[in-house]
Order: C-alpha cells, then sequence, then structure tokens
C-alpha cells in the first residue's frame, strides 16, 4: 500500500497557528518508525503541487512541471478514441470573482452543477473550441476532455493551486496560450446570457462565466508495472478545508485522518506489513518506507524524535 496525504501542511500563518496545538499521536508513532526518503523539494509557486508530482512518480508518469498529462491518462482510461495518444487538457468550468483590483477563481468545485447544466454548456461552446481544432468531451459534470494540438508542451496550472486565488499570476504565459485567451474572452461573453447562467443566478449559486485549463500535455508510452509494485491511494480528506482556508476544519480533518489511517498504518507495521506514506504541503513532498532499521537508527529515533508538526512544516 501506498498512502498519500496532499494539503498536509499550507504555508500560511493560519495553518501554522492551526498546526501548533494540534495532536497527532499515530502519525507521531508512525514517524519514529518509518524510513524517511529523499525530501522532494519545491516552492509554492510551481505550476504541478507536490500532491501531483509524487503521484505521477507513483504511476509513471512524467513530472515536467505543469506538464503531467493527467488529461490524458483520463482520456485513455475512460475514451475509445482513436485521439488517446495526441496532446490532451482539462477543461474545468469556473466561476471568476471580478474585484477592484484582481479576478480570483472561485471555488475549486461549483456548487450545485448538474450534470445537464454541465452538457447543456459543453454543447454552447462545442463549435468555438472547434474553430481552434479542439474537440470537447464529456468526462464528468465539474470537469471535461479536450484534445488538441494547442495543448502539446504547453505548460499550465493544477487547478489546486489558482482555488481562490488571483487567477493572472497562474495563466499561462507561452505564445502558444494565445488563441485559448481569445476563446476565454469568447466564452465569457458567450455565457453572460446564457439561460443555464440564468437559472443558476436565479437559485443565487455562482454561474459559469469562465474555464481553466490543466492537466496538459502528451501521454506517453507508459512502461509495464514491475512485479506488485504499491498503487497509490490519494487521501483528499484535507483538500476542501485548506483551499478554502478554513483552519479550524482542516485540523479536525487532520486528527480524523490520524485516528483512523494513520492508526491502520500503525497497525499494519505492528504486523510486519510494508507500506509507503507520502505527506504532501504546498512545496515539498516527503515519503516513509516501512522497512527494518538498524539497532542504532531505532536508538536515535527513539531520542531524537519531533512532533510532527515540526516535519510537516518542511513541506
Amino acid at each position: 500500500m501506498h498512502l498519500l496525504i496532499p494539503f498536509a501542511f499550507c504555508s500560511s500563518e493560519g495553518c501554522r497557528l492551526a498546526l501548533a496545538p494540534l495532536k497527532l499521536p499515530n502519525l507521531e508513532k508512525l514517524l519514529r518508525r518509518l524510513t524517511p526518503q529523499p525530501l522532494d523539494s519545491g516552492d509554492e509557486s510551481s505550476l504541478s503541487p507536490p500532491h501531483e508530482r509524487a503521484l505521477a512518480s507513483a504511476l509513471g508518469l512524467p513530472t515536467q512541471d505543469g506538464l503531467i498529462p493527467w488529461a490524458g491518462l483520463q482520456a485513455q482510461t475512460t475514451l475509445a478514441t482513436p485521439e488517446a495518444s495526441k496532446a490532451w487538457a482539462f477543461i474545468t468550468p469556473c466561476h471568476w470573482r471580478t474585484g477592484a483590483k484582481h479576478v480570483a477563481m472561485g471555488e475549486a468545485t461549483l456548487p450545485e452543477f448538474a450534470a445537464q447544466e454541465s452538457t447543456a454548456l459543453l454543447a454552447a461552446m462545442q463549435p468555438y473550441f472547434s474553430e481552434d481544432g479542439i474537440s470537447l468531451h464529456y468526462d464528468q459534470p465539474g470537469r471535461w476532455l479536450a484534445c488538441g494540438d494547442v495543448f502539446k508542451g504547453l505548460a499550465t496550472a493544477s487547478l489546486d493551486r489558482v482555488a481562490g486565488r488571483d487567477v493572472a499570476h497562474w495563466l499561462p504565459g507561452s505564445s502558444r496560450a494565445i488563441p485559448l485567451q481569445r476563446l476565454q474572452s469568447e466564452m465569457q461573453m458567450l455565457l453572460y446570457h446564457h439561460p443555464v447562467n440564468d437559472a443558476r443566478a436565479a437559485r443565487g449559486v455562482p454561474t459559469v462565466n469562465s474555464f481553466w485549463i490543466s492537466g496538459t500535455g502528451a501521454l506517453p508510452e507508459l512502461p509495464q508495472p514491475a512485479g506488485t509494485a504499491a498503487q497509490p491511494v490519494v487521501v483528499s480528506t484535507l483538500r476542501d478545508a485548506a483551499l478554502s482556508e478554513n483552519w479550524p476544519a482542516w485540523a479536525q480533518a487532520w486528527q480524523a485522518l490520524d485516528a483512523t489511517e494513520c492508526a491502520a498504518l500503525l497497525t499494519t507495521l505492528s504486523q510486519g506489513g510494508s507500506f509507503e506514506l507520502t505527506l504532501c504541503g504546498e512545496r515539498s513532498a516527503q515519503t516513509f518506507t516501512a522497512k527494518p532499521a538498524s539497532v542504532l537508527r531505532k536508538v536515535l529515533r527513539l531520542f531524537g524524535s519531533q512532533p510532527p508538526s515540526i516535519l510537516l512544516e518542511q513541506l
């Protein structure tokens, strides 16, 4: 088993204050007994956050910043199409909040966005995308798949990076993105008076006034998995609270995670089982393995153990 925990720490003062008094006894016991692997070090300005880099590495995908081909992988998995080897992207219908000085992305997940609303908007937007050589495919209400040459080599920011933040910093800066910028402006005008948005406004929920592009790139031919490599399990229970900067809820989610998944890993460890645990922050990720340790290393851990907060703040 390989357990991967995104948003284990965020580099904001609110998260730091919430972490300081947090008690995570099972995680603390785990960290005393596990063997740390080299830190995947980065910073919070990378287009691909640490949890996406860690997951891509575990799956054998390319890890170039902003070019992890998540959409291509999803297309290969869900679409029976000859376009599977081309360049793909996720198109996320979203709401941009316009302020006096900047435009910010709304919630990562649009509230009350039904499949029939999503398909109606996709049908209205498809002809405009087609004019630029892009085909759209429905994947789920809050996410579509797009195929087109424009996405080949186009680095884009993960939705997890931009949710709730100023979009200007995260928009693609490449000249390849110029057609997409024009398309984005056209779609904002198209969506302004669309019946789906009229109905959403009447219900008092955010309208769809733009889209976000992510998961871009062409999917390479993936190697066959060797032996019985552990498939990563992503635990996303910290994500929503972190993205909305609800730090009391984030602390409660960590305590629940400690009492469940961390407790289960501790039991596995006590029974001689093997697994990997990857903790991911906004900057870096650290993987720990259940491998036998020397007697000296056990003694050093016993006398040199630190609370989990010290480690988490490095992520």
